[in-house]
Formats: C-alpha cells, structure tokens, sequence
C-alpha cells in the first residue's frame, strides 16, 4: 500500500499540473466572445498578445490573468492534495501550457504561466519576475525580450533566494522559453523584431512573448 501511495502521488500531481496547465484560455475566450478561433488569427499563437489583435482588450487581459492563474493554482492544489509534488506540478503545468494535447501540442510560449508558478513557489521570486517583465516591457517595447528575460531572472533570483531546489527546474522551464521564441531571436539578431506601438509590422512575426 505504502508504494502504491508513493506512486501514485507524483503520477497524480503531474496529470493535474498538464490538465491545468493544457486549458487554452486564449481560444476558449475569443470562440466564446465571437471573435472568432485565434489560431487562425494574426500570429496564431493561443497567448494575450495575439488575442489582442482582435481588438478585445478585456480578453487579452483576461487571456494573461488565466493563463497566470493556471500556473498558480496547479501549484498551489497540488501543495493541498499532494504536499512535497510541488514542482512535478509545476513543469507538467507548463509543459500543457506550451503543448497541449488538445490542440495537437501547439501551444504558446510560457511566459505568463511561468510567472505564475514561480509565485505560486516562493512570491519574492515572482515579483522580481514581474518587476523585469513589465519594466523592459515598458522600457524596450519589444515583448519577447521582456518574456525572456523575464524568464531567465526566474533561476537566477531562485539562487540569489537560496531556493536552490527550484533552480534546476526553472532553468529547464527557462530554455524552454528560449526554444519557444527562436524565431523571435532570429528577428531581433536581424534587427527586424517589431516594437510595441512602433507602427505596422507583419502580424504573422509579431508572436505574443507575453503569452498566457
């Protein structure tokens, strides 16, 4: 009985965190609002930024908030249900945020729902996430670079904490970030990486680093 409780605990902790983490918000609002089905829709990317491209911006805040909020809350439940799964949690969460079966494993970036699970891990190393996010955001006005830095100062503010048991795991979530705006880098090396507000750009290259 006691391998099955062992067993079982991890195995239960990872299905919640990828079912939590797997829920497209970003198409689910926009099909249920009528705007139609966002995957074919500017970038195609699922996250805020592409939703705002309907022109909802209460969808695309509400996109960001779920997308954060999921991150959090398959933490936090499992914490509840399964005490000491917390990061098995975690990284499935994110990994269904990023390939959700349901939609044939196309998802988006991971930027927002990763702020959510290092919040829901240990809040001061979130609000340091959020302080480089929106501060580069607001400074740089190139969302992918906010995204990834962002993401990057995740494992290093875990080391700078001492939670040195969560910085193997957001370094891993971290290049998976990276991995997931390759094209964005490839943009900004040629100097053609759109900005916030800075005119036209192609809709189809401006993906959602703020994704949800």
């Amino acid at each position: 009985m006691h391998t099955e409780i062992l067993w079982f605990a991890p195995a239960a902790a990872l299905l919640l965190g990828y079912l939590l983490g797997s829920i497209p918000f970003g198409v689910i609002l926009t099909r249920v609002a009528g705007a139609g089905d966002l995957r074919s829709i500017g970038s195609g990317n699922i996250g805020a930024t592409n939703v705002l491209r309907t022109g909802r911006k209460g969808l695309a805040a509400a996109t960001l908030l779920l997308d954060l909020a999921k991150g959090a809350a398959a933490v936090w439940l499992v914490a509840w249900l399964f005490p000491g799964n917390e990061l098995a949690a975690a990284a499935a969460a994110f990994v269904g945020h990023c390939y959700p079966v349901w939609l044939r494993f196309r998802g988006g970036k991971g930027v927002a729902t990763l702020m959510g699970i290092v919040l829901a891990l240990h809040w001061p190393m979130g609000l340091i996430y959020a302080a480089v996010w929106l501060g580069l955001l607001a400074t740089l006005r190139i969302s992918s670079v906010a995204g990834m830095a962002a993401a990057v100062s995740a494992p290093v503010s875990g080391a700078l904490f001492g939670r040195f048991d969560y910085v193997m795991l957001l370094l891993a979530l971290a290049a998976i970030v990276l991995w997931k705006h390759r094209d964005n880098i490839e943009r900004l090396l040629a100097g053609t990486e759109p900005r916030i507000g800075g005119g036209k750009s192609d809709p189809t290259r401006d993906e959602a680093a703020a994704d949800g």
